[in-house]
């Protein structure tokens, strides 16, 4: 099985990925065209290598298109999983729609930047300054509810199925979670609840990379965003884990799809 990489630091461990540079594709066409499976190529990358190359991806192109940003995700989660979303208002950002979700929004309430991560432009709004300096600095209006919580999860799912999950613990400064904004780890049993919310979406919305940030309130799983490259800082395995995972679900595709050629009928 030929595999090429276009992440070196994601991919360092797995035996036999050629490494190529994603600003060096054109220069390797031959070579990409004759592998098997193309690992994490960046976002600009996918047209030409899916649609014009007809090429197999890891992540998925699903992975790619609903974590791009979190109004993709938004829409996504509440078509399929309308009351496990936090309520959301997504709409341009002009004078008119900011007033109109000032006055109607229950405060507190959070506001995104759309293309963030890590924790960062994640607002807690409670007074029109703080609403004011978040309009400043968007184009787009992304806000949603404030869940009663002090905690959430991130759930590790990889190919088929859940490979790593912990608790992250509100940090010092309160509100933020993530481990890159001071939130601190819990190694914990993770709810069947939110294990089963997470096996539905990846599977239904065919996500095969991505760490989900699940929240609890109560016995009720909400799931808050995906992120298609996730962090390894959470647990000490969780690389490893992931890179096993990953070997074992290239191979297992990669057997079926040969499977499949040679079992189709020949032609006359």
């Amino acid at each position: 099985m030929k595999i090429i990489s276009f992440d070196a630091l994601r991919t360092l461990h797995l035996p036999q990925v050629k490494y190529i540079k994603p600003e060096s594709m054109y220069e390797h066409l031959e070579e990409i065209k004759e592998a098997d499976w193309l690992l994490f190529p960046q976002y600009w990358q996918l047209t030409a290598l899916v649609y014009g190359l007809k090429k197999r991806i890891f992540p998925s192109l699903a992975s790619y298109m609903i974590g791009h940003d979190k109004v993709e995700m938004t829409r996504t989660f509440r078509t399929v999983a309308p009351q496990q979303h936090p309520y959301t208002v997504i709409s341009a950002n002009t004078p008119y729609e900011a007033e109109k979700i000032w006055d109607e929004m229950p405060s507190p309430f959070v506001a995104k930047i759309p293309r963030s991560s890590m924790g960062n432009g994640v607002f807690l709004i409670e007074t029109i300054g703080q609403w004011r300096d978040y309009v400043a600095k968007t184009d787009v209006l992304y806000v949603q509810e404030y869940l009663p919580i002090d905690r959430d999860m991130r759930v590790i799912w990889v190919g088929n199925k859940i490979v790593s999950g912990y608790w992250r613990l509100q940090s010092d400064n309160g509100f933020h979670n993530n481990i890159s904004q001071g939130g601190q780890v819990e190694v914990a049993l993770i709810p069947k609840e939110a294990q089963d919310l997470v096996t539905y979406l990846a599977q239904s919305l065919d996500i095969n990379h991505a760490g989900f940030d699940i929240a609890m309130v109560g016995s009720v799983p909400y799931v808050i965003e995906i992120n298609r490259i996730f962090g390894n800082q959470g647990l000490p395995t969780i690389q490893q884990d992931v890179n096993t995972e990953l070997l074992s679900y290239l191979n297992e595709q990669h057997f079926l799809s040969t499977a499949m050629l040679i079992d189709q009928p020949s032609g006359f």
